[in-house]
């Protein structure tokens, strides 16, 4: 019947996928070096910092000591972890990686956006109407066979539900305690932020579906293309995703606000700072790298010119090693 249902899938036409897909992004100022500023935020991050060794990017939370808080933490992360296939005719529409999972989690990416389609009791990874030849079962598989041969890293995972159900029998919670089960030791789903001792070697929940127990780091009061705050007791969250991008300087002060606004944060809030986007093209049709052509060079360039500092999780299209790994660089 899955597979049933998968074929008949990808017969949605055009229209229909880029209707219904949905992205995140941000805006463009570029951020002031304050060089005293940057000293002193070096000099409180290599407290945390546990060796002068080389960082390893499949490992560099290893080099991060077991009390730094996750919201202290620059992580390099993905918008749509798992679009690596395009929509049907039209280019751009719903791709926004090129990097598998196991890719990325060996690039130094570190938060997932996982967006998954409730299918016959099962989870199948979707962007939109748009079947990414993969299901939950292979990013878990990917995740904890990383997190075996790397026990030192953590994965945030944010986790959501995509496009329409179908054939389903039960909740999309119920479905998703399912997945959790085959392997509880994998999983933290406490609601607070954690530091980064407590989480290692497991995945740690950002629950962005409805559920009638508590689980992980409840973001389920999402807002729809902007910068708003989440303030749940023991996680407050403040997220930039402003993701239909008529302007990509727009989104770009967007981004850099919240870079800010995370590098002078003294209260332990966690900040999510899409990166990714799409512009309207001809006919309204969705362009994904029209925006992340842009956005990217720029970050490349912040970062290099900003290298010590928290600067928060930073889920990206086509994330690149390179530009993860000036991200990771700024935690030491």
């Amino acid at each position: 019947m899955f597979k049933q249902s998968m074929r008949r899938l990808s017969a949605i036409t055009f229209g229909i996928a880029a209707a219904s897909l949905f992205f995140s992004c941000s805006d463009d100022n570029i951020i002031e070096k304050d060089s005293k500023e940057t000293t002193t935020s070096s000099l409180g991050k290599a407290n945390f910092k546990t060796s002068l060794a080389p960082i390893e990017m499949n490992s560099w939370m290893a080099s991060l000591q077991d009390n730094i808080s996750l919201s202290k933490i620059s992580i390099p992360g993905t918008h749509d972890s798992g679009a690596r296939i395009d929509a049907p005719v039209i280019t751009g529409t719903a791709k926004t990686q090129d990097l598998s999972i196991s890719e990325q989690l060996n690039a130094g990416v570190r938060f997932l956006d996982v967006r998954c389609r409730h299918i016959d009791n099962s989870f199948a990874i979707h962007h939109g109407a748009i079947y990414q030849n993969l299901n939950f079962d292979d990013v878990l598989n990917a995740c904890y066979a990383f997190l075996q041969s790397h026990p030192s890293e953590t994965i945030i995972m944010s986790v959501k539900e995509e496009y329409d159900a179908s054939n389903t029998t039960r909740s999309f919670e119920s479905t998703f305690d399912s997945y959790v089960q085959k392997n509880p030791s994998r999983w933290d789903l406490g609601t607070a932020i954690s530091n980064l001792g407590d989480v290692r070697g497991k995945i740690k929940l950002l629950r962005r579906f409805s559920a009638g127990t508590s689980k992980g780091i409840n973001a389920t009061s999402w807002a729809d293309n902007t910068t708003f705050e989440i303030n749940n007791p023991g996680a407050s969250l403040k997220v930039q995703d402003y993701y239909k991008v008529t302007n990509n300087d727009d989104k770009w002060n967007g981004i850099s606000n919240l870079l800010n606004d995370a590098k002078n944060d003294a209260n332990g809030k966690l900040f999510i700072n899409f990166t990714s986007g799409y512009k309207p093209g001809i006919f309204g049709i969705p362009s994904i790298p029209t925006v992340s052509n842009n956005i990217n060079p720029k970050l490349k360039t912040f970062f290099q010119n900003n290298t010590h500092g928290s600067y928060g999780i930073m889920p990206i299209d086509f994330v690149s090693a390179e530009l993860s790994e000036l991200i990771i660089k700024t935690n030491f």
